[in-house]
């Protein structure tokens, strides 16, 4: 989707203007097919190395956000950079960015899910919460429909925003974000119509993950006791705060296992856990697996994302 959208919202400002004003390839590393995660294989037009005639290269990458052989992207990537060609990353493509050295002093987003992962691999690099960033000549999105944001973005400047606008309308896009729109976090929605002190506390817990806090401590911050808070979470959350923050620290561990290599015992301490067993404990309670368990499942299904484009692959020849 972040892939398309990009591309179709480019393909309407062209129409509206009349004119070809844009043009785009799709290249992989090597040429060649490339599958997506849903299964549908699209063909390329060349390697990357074509990618230095652009004005603007994205990179857009999926489930497999840092796929092999990754020394060969990060090549490939810094030559691209050399040539002076601008850089983006649609979805999970700002990591590799981060992870080819491009986005060293830049600032830059991903999507909220991997947004924790990504802050453990690069804590150098300032990744925010916003739905798209554009930073000097570093374009990154939080993938899906946030394409669509950033292409209209472009064109704003290129040709004004009235013709951005016609765009949206075209693509049934009832609203363009602005660059400064937080993104909807997974819980943001259901956060929404909580009384504001129970927000509050959500909100210091989801700062503390590494190193938690008391309850009688985010009481404290918020201006309530902590029996009032204590009942905040039992009267809309139909559980006590330890509970709830309990469940978010471990949720935040399963972002990690899945998409990062991250060693488990790392994991267990990112997320405030300071023994290995309690954690693996608290954590089959939660999920019925174990971390190891979750992290062997992420492993396998990178394994068949790159067994299933070899596959493609060979067909093809």
């Amino acid at each position: 989707m972040s892939q398309v959208a990009a591309i179709d919202t480019l393909r309407i400002a062209n129409r509206l203007l009349g004119r070809e004003a844009y043009r785009w390839r799709i290249l992989a590393l090597n040429g060649g097919p490339v599958t997506a995660s849903n299964g549908i294989t699209i063909e390329t037009e060349g390697g990357f190395d074509l990618a230095c005639e652009a004005g603007i290269f994205f990179i857009c990458a999926g489930l497999v956000p840092l796929p092999s052989p990754l020394g060969a992207y990060h090549a490939a990537l810094q030559r691209v950079a050399r040539a002076g060609v601008a850089l983006g990353g649609l979805s999970t493509g700002t990591f590799l960015l981060a992870s080819a050295g491009l986005l060293d002093g830049y600032r830059c987003t991903v999507h909220w899910e991997n947004r924790p992962a990504f802050m453990e691999m690069f804590p150098g690099i300032d990744c925010t919460a916003k739905v798209y960033e554009i930073d000097r000549d570093r374009y990154t999105t939080s993938g899906g429909a946030a394409s669509v944001d950033l292409m209209l973005q472009i064109v704003g400047a290129d040709h004004g925003f009235e013709l951005a606008a016609a765009i949206a309308n075209q693509l049934q896009h009832d609203r363009i974000r602005p660059a400064g729109e937080e993104q909807r976090f997974g819980a943001q929605t259901f956060l929404n119509p909580l009384p504001g002190n129970l927000r509050r506390a959500i909100e210091a817990m989801s700062a503390h993950v590494e190193a938690p806090i008391a309850t009688a401590t985010i009481a404290y911050r918020i201006g309530v006791s902590a029996r009032q808070l204590e009942r905040l979470f039992q009267r809309y959350l139909k559980v006590s705060p330890a509970r709830y923050y309990m469940r978010l620290r471990l949720e935040r561990a399963r972002d990690l296992l899945l998409h990062t290599n991250v060693p488990v015992l790392d994991v267990a301490v990112a997320t405030g856990f300071t023994s290995s067993s309690y954690f693996s404990q608290c954590y089959r309670q939660a999920f019925d697996q174990t971390p190891s368990e979750t992290r062997r499942i992420a492993v396998m299904a990178g394994e068949r994302a790159q067994v299933r484009r070899i596959v493609t692959r060979t067909r093809a020849s």
